[in-house]
């Protein structure tokens, strides 16, 4: 069997690291974090960011991805499967931020999406309460981003689940 990609996204402060975290701990996955939010904490104290730094954010996610693809079970660490990957976010999410931030998404990013594509999605529904933090900023508007990433990932035609947190 090959690599199996989960790829975990949602809105803002709807459970997506948690989930991650938990998810590659119990089945000894692995986990590749969420790099934007590494590389916007870097950004502190003020948090400005640019097209630029949104396309070096992609750029990564890429990388990340092409060489999970390159090196198949290579560079899995010791004593992990080398059969589940979960991605805490991934580059829908970053689809959606230069279209909803900048107008436009890099063809790049737009070509990766079908390149490298995840075997499953997990969506997160924003039916937890928000959490403030220097790195949000899309308080009011997470049931809309909720449904244009449904909709990303209907149009890529990989299966998905939405997680909810509330019945």
């Amino acid at each position: 069997m090959g690599i199996f990609k989960i790829g975990i996204i949602g809105p803002e402060s709807t459970g997506k690291s948690t989930l991650a975290n938990y998810l590659a701990h119990r089945y000894n996955g692995v986990l590749v974090p969420e790099y934007a939010r590494e590389y916007m904490e870097q950004l502190a104290p003020t948090y400005e960011y640019t097209y630029q730094d949104v396309v070096h954010i992609a750029r990564t996610q890429i990388k990340q991805l092409k060489e999970l693809h390159s090196s198949s079970t290579e560079g899995i660490p010791k004593g992990y499967r080398s059969d589940i990957v979960v991605f805490d976010t991934e580059l829908i999410i970053t689809k959606v931020w230069f279209l909803h931030k900048f107008g436009h998404c890099p063809e790049f990013l737009e070509e990766a999406l079908h390149a490298y594509p995840m075997d499953v999605y997990l969506l997160c529904y924003p039916d937890m309460e928000w959490e403030p933090d220097p790195v949000r900023e899309n308080p009011n508007i997470r049931e809309y981003l909720f449904d244009w990433y449904e909709r990303e990932i209907q149009s890529l035609g990989i299966p998905y689940y939405i997680i909810r947190h509330k019945e």
